[in-house]
């Protein structure tokens, strides 16, 4: 089983893109993040036509999240409680005896921004949520807008303390892992230094000035079945003369079945 989490910034904008993508990895399961449509906005035909099942939280022109599969849905839910006023943000699926969660936190904007203690919260809200599932089998994906470590941003220490590295942040993504959650990436990588974002500005990609800011969390159930996990970052790059999106996907392999 292929699965994988990628912030596409725009669907109907990424739609040829993310069709080559998808035809050329082939991910059975897919979490999608700030797809910024509705239900009534959103290309389900372009999906069926390529084998997947569509389980989405949609909003017009901001946030939304989305799962894609191959293999049948048996349940799906959506929103994160108590959290309706931050938008569609979380939805997931139980597929093949996984509990797969896509979600994509609120930005925080700066630290002095209302804002960023909504995100504290949020967060806060998501590990209560995760730690509710009870899943055994269980990933939590998606755009989590912190980099965990000084060696997940291009800058290293010299960011400590500045959005997406705060220890309050920090703390939040941590209680994840306290929740029963591994880092696929960095557990399979544990040395790697690799970014997931880079800003459309300044030559960010070209310079490697990038964040990790996407995960692929797992319950360790599912560690013990992955055999590999990368950041796809040549999809980070144009196709075909397609604009790609800022974030690049992240995708694992388990042997499942």
């Amino acid at each position: 089983m292929r699965i994988a989490t990628w912030n596409v910034n725009g669907l109907r904008a990424r739609l040829d893109f993310i069709r080559i993508w998808l035809e050329q990895r082939q991910p059975d399961i897919v979490g999608l993040q700030e797809i910024k449509a509705e239900a009534d906005d959103f290309p389900h035909s372009a999906f069926e036509d390529m084998g997947y099942e569509t389980v989405l939280h949609g909003q017009k022109g901001w946030n939304g999240v989305a799962v894609l599969s191959r293999l049948p849905v048996e349940d799906s839910f959506r929103g994160l409680p108590s959290q309706k006023d931050m938008g569609a943000r979380l939805v997931g699926a139980r597929i093949a005896g996984l509990t797969f969660v896509t979600v994509y936190c609120p930005n925080g904007k700066s630290l002095e921004h209302e804002d960023y203690g909504r995100k504290l919260a949020w967060l806060d809200d998501l590990a209560a949520f995760w730690s509710g599932q009870g899943a055994e089998k269980g990933i939590l994906c998606g755009d989590l807008n912190v980099v965990p470590k000084p060696a997940d941003g291009w800058r290293g220490e010299e960011a400590d303390g500045e959005i997406f590295h705060t220890p309050e942040e920090r703390r939040r993504f941590d209680a994840l892992l306290r929740a029963g959650l591994v880092d696929l990436f960095r557990e399979l990588n544990p040395d790697a230094s690799a970014f997931s974002w880079w800003d459309y500005r300044g030559g960010a990609f070209r310079f490697g000035h990038g964040l990790r800011i996407d995960f692929l969390l797992a319950t360790r159930p599912v560690l013990a079945r992955v055999t590999k996990v990368e950041i796809d970052r040549d999809f980070r790059k144009k196709k075909e003369g397609l604009t790609a999106s800022d974030h690049a996907p992240v995708i694992a392999d388990l042997d499942w079945g």
